[in-house]
């Protein structure tokens, strides 16, 4: 399998850009990313679209930021409708003929006319007190009654607003509502060094530092050429499932816990300390931080293989004491099922996206190191807790299996970098992190410096699907449904 990556770029005219992107989607690409930057008194906005295996598309439209309109995508393309009103909120970039124009990363209490991202932007205003400022649509009828929940919620997860329609127990509609904290993200990219970017990117959403880490760093050395070893790919992959490892595990755990088997969830709870404490020994963190450089990666210790052995044997004996337990696999068998085509519709990723029976793994359709010849993703399609709770427990021995051979091939590996590639000031990296593919692009000053980092988190491709899932499940299998798909709130609200 080709690890070489080969890019298209084509400019097109405001008025052609919906036509251009349908055709493309129509020929089985994905829309994978849009991002937009100011270039002297015009905005470029480029829409980075993916197609197995390794092909990349690029199509951008200049507009004037005295003009800053275009048309919407959201007729042709469900994230691309997103991503328009991601922009209009960010740089005030108008999607005419928006089915949904209303704000999503702003919240109505936002200063009006101030756009974070525009190089305008000065100085963070002050917003005045966010009272009734989301416009809910209200559900009528006999017995139909809300229930909110959060935004402020009990425990370490960070802030997010879900209002429930229900009659009775049963849900008849969720709306989710995200962007409590909208932390500048990519602006604080903007004038670093690209080294320096490292640590933030690792910082982006705690569980998947070696993801996000891994695909900024890959953006970087395509946009500078920066060459990387053949034994440094492999070190990459290894931390790639080590961190999809400890991650299912926890949540493992945490979903059946939802139905009152703590039993399991305290001896995942213990089997992800001591991956933890793993991980802390190879990079110097608990959650793999520093494992990550610009053209390279670095352990400290070799991984223990005997370990990764002990714990997937021992999470498959838990998974199938849990699902003997017949009130553990009543309450997790037929709940918030996400079908198939709903989860096309919405581009569903990774494992979410697995457990409806779509076949989508970054690790196969975008390899930085082709995988081994013995694997495969994990692939069912009923598309319910259950499902979603069997992928991920495959997923581990099938990570634990591949970290093996990833260990074997480290010792065999050219630590020799090669040659260097042709700098394009621009990139992209593709990872499949744990949660599904991450997609980071870079564009590069004139100095060399960070101009434009953005970033999409496979949470903000998957969070729509949550509310599809619960239509018809009843209150008290919200946890379980939530857990199931477990998509980051700070992945999501940059």
């Amino acid at each position: 399998m080709t690890t070489d990556v080969a890019t298209s770029r084509v400019l097109v005219e405001r008025d052609d850009l919906v036509d251009t992107l349908a055709a493309r989607l129509g020929e089985g690409w994905r829309l994978a990313l849009t991002s937009a930057r100011e270039v002297d008194d015009r905005i470029r906005i480029t829409h980075l679209l993916l197609r197995p295996v390794n092909q990349r598309l690029e199509i951008e439209v200049d507009i004037s930021t005295h003009d800053a309109w275009v048309p919407t995508l959201a007729g042709v393309s469900w994230a691309g409708g997103r991503f328009d009103r991601e922009i209009r909120d960010l740089f005030g970039v108008e999607p005419r003929h928006h089915p949904l124009p209303r704000r999503m990363v702003r919240h109505g209490h936002w200063p009006a006319g101030w756009y974070p991202m525009r190089r305008d932007a000065g100085e963070v205003p002050d917003f005045p007190e966010d009272v009734g400022s989301y416009p809910f649509v209200h559900v009528e009828g006999p017995g139909v009654y809300e229930i909110p929940v959060g935004p402020v919620h009990a425990g370490l997860i960070e802030p997010g607003h879900f209002r429930f329609s229900v009659v009775g127990e049963t849900i008849v509609r969720m709306k989710a509502r995200l962007w409590f904290v909208h932390r500048g993200v990519e602006k604080h990219f903007e004038g670093r060094s690209p080294a320096d970017g490292i640590a933030l990117a690792e910082r982006i959403s705690g569980d998947t530092a070696v993801g996000h880490a891994l695909a900024y760093a890959m953006a970087v050395e395509q946009a500078a050429g920066v060459p990387v070893a053949a034994r440094a790919r492999a070190t990459r992959a290894l931390l790639l499932e080590l961190e999809r490892i400890h991650n299912h595990v926890a949540d493992l755990g945490a979903i059946v816990n939802d139905v009152g088997f703590g039993i399991v969830h305290a001896h995942t709870q213990r089997l992800r300390e001591s991956l933890l404490r793993h991980h802390e020994q190879l990079t110097g963190h608990r959650l793999l931080r520093g494992g990550i450089t610009l053209g390279g990666a670095t352990l400290r210790a070799s991984p223990d293989l005997d370990l990764l052995d002990a714990v997937a044997a021992e999470v498959a004996e838990l998974v199938d004491i849990s699902l003997d337990h017949p009130t553990v696999r009543d309450r997790l068998t037929g709940t918030a099922v996400l079908d198939e085509d709903s989860a096309r519709q919405l581009d569903v990723l990774g494992y979410v996206a697995r457990a409806s029976g779509i076949d989508s793994d970054a690790r196969r359709d975008h390899p930085f190191l082709a995988p081994p010849a013995s694997w495969a993703p994990v692939l069912h399609g009923t598309g319910d807790v259950l499902t979603r709770f069997r992928v991920r427990a495959e997923e581990i021995a099938v990570s634990v299996a591949m970290a093996r051979e990833l260990a074997e091939l480290l010792a065999a590996a050219s630590p020799d970098a090669g040659p260097a590639e042709p700098a394009s000031c621009s990139g992209a990296g593709v990872v499949e992190a744990w949660r599904g593919t991450l997609v980071t692009r870079v564009d590069l000053d004139g100095s060399g410096s960070l101009g434009r980092v953005k970033i999409v988190d496979p949470s903000f491709f998957n969070w729509p699907a949550l509310p599809v899932a619960l239509s018809d499940t009843i209150v008290p299998d919200f946890p379980l449904a939530n857990k199931s798909f477990n998509q980051s709130y700070a992945g999501n609200d940059l």
